[in-house]
């Protein structure tokens, strides 16, 4: 049996899938094609541009992703829209920020966006550093400034001692820049490795189900993974969103333009980073609008807008399972203890 897909304007290459003629692959065979799309997510995590993956750096970007104090009303923290103790994200169809305002979209999980190609749902950073300096400036989240970011570090001694052990020898180590390299180390510890799926890529037969088999087979032969593959089953492009058949403005809202907005470019019209796979059975709700709550649902939306297909129920409910067992083992993280404020740190402002 031959399958093709035509996403984002190019053919994907033909795929044989003889086995499907007639009977189920066996366990071999459906390895050896799931490797040449997937990998499992590592133990450790991976090196950084720019950074490194330190003990100090890691403790100490744990302080700063749960600290409030972070934001201008001393409120909010990264913890707030990516709660470690949610699968990184926080549940919601977009977040709440500074003065109760709903933010754009649907904030997507912090865990293993390491392996992701750029950040945010257009792309617009490049990396976790850069991303970690968004959201503390925007209006509609920590409404906060890089100065007063600064200010409030260094109003606190056991603040400069951390950046000073983290940053050695350097002249100035209290740094926006530092903060969120800080940042950034500890979300790269932030991967969930050893789920059902990295155990069957990595020999064992027993590790997923006949129905989560069946899922994995349908989900590459339906042409799912043309888009979503790689360690992270996702986030390594970008691709129109509606590609076949443009879903509801309740699922993709007219006003949101996409990576449009970063280019500037006007192919890139309702384009969207391939959103990562990881995880998700824990973080509904669905797609850069958050207006899917059900995974059944988001895989049948996914097979007619962007694939042209109508999935029966019983492909849904495979898939679905299939995406189920992507769930990996959940980091455990200690909320860390955190700096006393003195009399010179910035006072909270007001809502």
């Amino acid at each position: 049996m031959f399958r093709t897909r035509l996403l984002a304007g190019a053919a994907i290459a033909l795929v044989s899938l003889p086995a499907l003629a007639q009977e189920a692959m066996d366990d071999a065979e459906l390895r050896d094609l799931a490797l040449s799309y997937f990998e499992p997510i590592p133990m450790n995590p991976p090196e950084l541009n720019n950074n490194i993956v330190s003990r100090e750096r890691v403790d100490l970007g744990a302080m700063l992703y749960f600290d409030p104090r972070m934001s201008a009303s001393g409120l909010f923290s990264c913890q707030s829209c990516h709660n470690v103790g949610m699968a990184g994200h926080d549940g919601l169809e977009t977040s709440i920020g500074h003065g109760w305002q709903k933010g754009p979209r649907n904030a997507p999980t912090s865990f293993n966006a390491v392996f992701n190609i750029a950040q945010f749902w257009d792309g617009r950073a490049p990396d976790l550093a850069e991303q970690a300096k968004g959201p503390v400036q925007a209006g509609v989240e920590m409404n906060n400034t890089p100065d007063n970011v600064v200010a409030t570090l260094n109003s606190m001694p056991a603040y400069v001692e951390a950046f000073e052990t983290a940053f050695p020898g350097e002249e100035d180590p209290v740094s926006f820049d530092n903060f969120a390299r800080a940042i950034e180390s500890f979300e790269a510890t932030l991967i969930t490795p050893n789920a059902p799926f990295d155990q069957f890529l990595m020999g064992s037969d027993g590790a997923m189900s006949d129905q989560e088999k069946r899922g994995l087979l349908a989900f590459i032969d339906n042409g799912c993974a043309a888009c979503h593959q790689g360690v992270n089953i996702g986030g390594q492009d970008y691709y129109p969103f509606g590609l076949i058949e443009r879903p509801g403005a309740d699922v993709l809202p007219e006003g949101d333009l996409g990576r449009f907005a970063v280019t500037e470019t006007a192919g890139d019209d309702y384009v969207f980073r391939a959103g990562p796979l990881r995880n998700i059975a824990l973080t509904a709700p669905y797609f850069h609008s958050g207006a899917v709550w059900s995974l059944e649902e988001a895989v049948a939306i996914m097979g007619s807008s962007q694939l042209g297909i109508e999935l029966d129920d019983a492909e849904v409910d495979d898939i679905t399972a299939f995406l189920e067992s992507l769930t990996g083992e959940q980091p455990q993280v200690v909320h860390p203890t955190l700096p006393n404020r003195t009399a010179d740190t910035p006072l909270p402002n007001e809502m």
